[in-house]
């Protein structure tokens, strides 16, 4: 008889690995105070507005949320000036990636395209379902459209372009986007992840316009960044009805619960405060730019709210920043072994964070 395994494809799937949690690292090293600043999340906490309307939503959670997102879903349309039928709401704009791959790839016949590193996610949940990854070196830390084109094949399905990218950081700008755009051909589907996009400068890509203008794209945000819904799970794309349409026959029905699309919907209510939250990230990661310059560390200049530090002794810093209640992000599962990537918190957490790096550079830990 047989033994019972699973899919062979999943052999080599590598599982993501998150940040450490506060919790478990108070309780692991018995500290007083711990300084997440590995994950990316807001340091800011709950907005008043939100703690307002998920504390009215509580008494309905008897009853399933509303399919559809129906109020979220007509915030979104008015707000981009786009058809109701036109979004997807997801559990965080991660799920919108295992839609997008379910509904348009045909496992083993069809392949997608990635740079690396990048957001994990892209590669784990391909490899779950037999897709082929061809994935493409980043130059400088920056996606390398040119090679990403001579890349293509026949069997190439859709190309997924963080961006800005994380862990990088860097971002494809407005007229560099639109000219890779062109050159693409119409049966390959363009992912457009702007899980940052909220921190992103001037000059980056109007994505809702080359949607407009026929492009072959579905782009992604998610409320997890600068609203500060992580722990929630929502995110939503855009795209054309009938990518959106078909996204649907494959989205799990009641996928995003009621104390999401009440918080969200909440959320996007509160613009001034995230017009204060990005300065404030703005100000405080330049701060610490010139912190890393005085130290003589390397650093890319980001367009997030976090920032990848080149480091001798990554895996060391990383234990002695944790035994002092910091965590941050090593980066050898990216294959960057001597970086680390820290989250722009709040100044007396970035000042925690400059004093203990000093300390170790100082002392070599």
């Amino acid at each position: 008889m047989k033994k019972f395994s699973a899919r062979k494809t999943l052999a080599k799937v590598e599982n993501y690995q998150p940040g450490k949690p506060i919790e478990k690292v108070r309780k692991e090293l018995r500290l007083k105070r711990v300084d997440k600043l590995a994950s990316n999340e807001s340091p800011f906490g709950v907005f008043a507005g939100v703690r307002k309307a998920v504390a009215k939503e509580l008494s309905k959670v008897n009853l399933y949320p509303l399919a559809d997102c129906f109020y979220l879903r007509q915030r979104i349309s008015s707000l981009f000036r786009v058809q109701p039928n036109q979004i997807i709401f997801g559990n965080g704009s991660d799920e919108i990636i295992t839609l997008v791959l379910r509904a348009f790839v045909e496992p083993y016949k069809e392949e997608i395209i990635i740079g690396s590193p990048t957001f994990l996610i892209y590669k784990i949940q391909a490899e779950t379902m037999g897709i082929p990854v061809r994935e493409i070196p980043m130059k400088n830390f920056r996606y390398d459209l040119d090679k990403i084109k001579r890349n293509i094949t026949g069997r190439t399905k859709m190309i997924f372009i963080a961006n800005p990218d994380n862990p990088n950081s860097t971002y494809i700008n407005h007229k560099d986007m639109r000219s890779f755009l062109v050159s693409i051909p119409k049966n390959i589907l363009i992912f457009l992840d702007e899980a940052y996009y909220e921190f992103a400068p001037g000059d980056f890509p109007d994505s809702l316009n080359f949607l407009k203008e026929g492009f072959n794209i579905i782009f992604t945000r998610t409320f997890s960044k600068i609203y500060g819904l992580a722990g929630l799970r929502i995110g939503y794309g855009i795209s054309r009805p009938e990518i959106i349409a078909a996204l649907d026959k494959v989205r799990e029905p009641f996928n995003v619960n009621r104390l999401a699309q009440a918080a969200a919907l909440a959320a996007l209510k509160e613009q001034k405060k995230v017009r204060q939250i990005r300065e404030y990230i703005i100000r405080e990661k330049e701060n610490l730019y010139s912190a890393l310059d005085k130290l003589g560390l390397f650093y890319v200049k980001s367009a997030t709210n976090f920032v990848l530090i080149k480091i001798n002794s990554a895996e060391k810093i990383y234990s002695y920043f944790l035994k002092r209640g910091i965590i941050i992000r090593k980066m050898s599962v990216w294959g960057l072994p001597d970086f680390i990537r820290v989250t722009i918190g709040r100044k007396s957490q970035n000042s925690r964070f400059l004093k203990a790096l000093k300390n170790f550079m100082r002392t070599g830990g």
